[in-house]
């Protein structure tokens, strides 16, 4: 099973102490947030269970879901209920050494893997038989594979995934984003695989063992603490619990990016086709002010009318205008770095920051990307006298997750200062004082690239 992975740094993440969660007793903040951490070569899974089926793996006070780590040595983390969604992911993550025996044959597997089949196997054992095929119970496991990793279930011109299908006669379908639940990244893809019992499992073991050999490189930011962005219709949304504070009034919200000259073309389309597919999908008002343009610089305006519990259609519309107005430069053939600019209003620049420069350093450290607040003396002829800038520079992926995480923050804290963001009066240890407020129980942060399809 063991095959060659990717490199990248570690980075400590906090996991709530309760139950479900593999709490106890209060522990250390920091060396909890050390050994609960994804590191880059861990095994990684999340699979989606139904609402209904979860208890099966929690169990009266947790005692099951502590019972399967005892057994398995595995990390096994049951995300919040997402409002509106029927799944709850189950995140299930270790050490990629092969220690644990598995099967007939007592193949030595990774703890996660081990873990996964047991959490697999509670589950199915709930599903009603299905009388027209003679008893024959009809199943279907779906997983969340983060885009960067579903190439290795694929294959090239998907002859992985075929091969595995022939093997097995399972059904195995990566869905579209129409089909995924409001409980997905930004950055995941939906894995379904479909059959009887013994069919689904010898399928689900093919894929466990190539997602197992091949880690995502962005599995690291899987247990943020600020990292609770869910897909909604194409756009995302920040968690809904079922504590959640009311949605609120409405409050605008905009975001200046600052466009080359030249990239305007790109951003517009011809007859204001691309533009005009933009507005439609994210609802979002863009306005392209050409009659600014100083020098090689021009604004973009988006903004909407917002709720703090909805998708923000402004964030959704920046992140698609996002790769069409950054400056690219390329390093060497198929190697480009991006650099996005943002104009924030001088108030606010501090919940970017931090108090020390921690929330810049951490969204540094979450994302990869250089983020930087650029001085007066280097501002762009287009900015006002009370903007700053943000500077964001790396390859797409990590410029559109930094991306993410500032336009996030930044909204957190507009809707926190008019007062509709801190109902819940609960905040983030990481973002107090800082504009980061939580509303129940969960934050807003990053999770990759905007992933809708774009139409040519």
């Amino acid at each position: 099973m063991s095959g060659q992975k990717n490199d990248y740094g570690k980075r400590s993440h906090y996991q709530s102490d309760n139950p479900l969660n593999g709490g106890g007793k209060r522990r250390n903040p920091e060396d909890e947030r050390e050994s609960n951490a994804i590191g880059p070569e861990d095994t990684v899974y999340r699979y989606l269970c139904p609402n209904k089926k979860i208890g099966s793996i929690i169990g009266r006070g947790g005692d099951i879901v502590k019972q399967l780590r005892s057994e398995t040595q595995a990390k096994i983390r049951i995300n919040d209920t997402v409002l509106g969604c029927e799944e709850r992911v189950v995140i299930i993550y270790s050490s990629s050494e092969e220690t644990n025996r598995f099967g007939e044959n007592d193949d030595l597997v990774a703890p996660a893997l081990d873990a996964l089949f047991k959490v697999h196997d509670r589950i199915i054992a709930e599903e009603p038989v299905d009388d027209q095929f003679d008893e024959l119970q009809i199943v279907t496991v779906r997983l969340l594979v983060p885009a960067d990793q579903i190439g290795c279930v694929i294959g090239k011109g998907g002859q992985v995934v075929q091969n595995i299908r022939n093997e097995t006669r399972a059904q195995i379908k990566i869905l579209g984003d129409d089909h995924l639940p409001r409980c997905a990244l930004t950055s995941d893809e939906l894995l379904q695989i479909s059959g009887d019992v013994i069919v689904v499992r010898k399928a689900l073991f093919q894929l466990a063992c190539r997602l197992h050999d091949n880690p995502s490189r962005s599995q690291h930011q899987l247990l943020s603490s600020s990292s609770n962005l869910y897909k909604t219709s194409g756009g995302y949304a920040g968690f809904a619990g079922p504590n959640s504070a009311p949605t609120g009034p409405a409050q605008e919200f905009s975001l200046r990016l600052v466009c080359p000259t030249e990239n305007i073309g790109s951003v517009i389309g011809k007859g204001g086709v691309i533009i005009k597919q933009i507005r439609q999908e994210s609802g979002a008002m863009i306005k392209v002010d050409s009659s600014a343009s100083e020098g090689d610089d021009c604004l973009i305006t988006v903004s909407a009318k917002e709720a703090f519990q909805e998708p923000s259609p402004t964030i959704d519309a920046v992140l698609r205008l996002q790769p069409r107005c950054s400056e690219k430069t390329e390093r060497e053939p198929g190697d480009a770095v991006f650099t996005t600019r943002l104009l924030v209003p001088a108030s606010r620049i501090g919940c970017l920051i931090g108090k020390g420069g921690a929330i810049i350093s951490e969204m540094r450290s979450l994302t990869r990307a250089s983020i930087r607040i650029l001085s007066k003396e280097n501002l762009p002829k287009v900015a006002s006298e009370d903007e700053e800038m943000v500077q964001i520079t790396g390859d797409i992926n990590v410029v559109s997750s930094a991306l993410l995480q500032v336009t996030t923050r930044l909204r957190a804290n507009i809707f926190e200062t008019s007062g509709y963001a801190s109902s819940s009066g609960r905040y983030d240890s990481e973002f107090d004082g800082y504009g980061g407020s939580q509303i129940g129980g969960s934050g807003y942060g990053p999770y990759g690239a905007y992933t809708g399809r774009m139409k040519p």
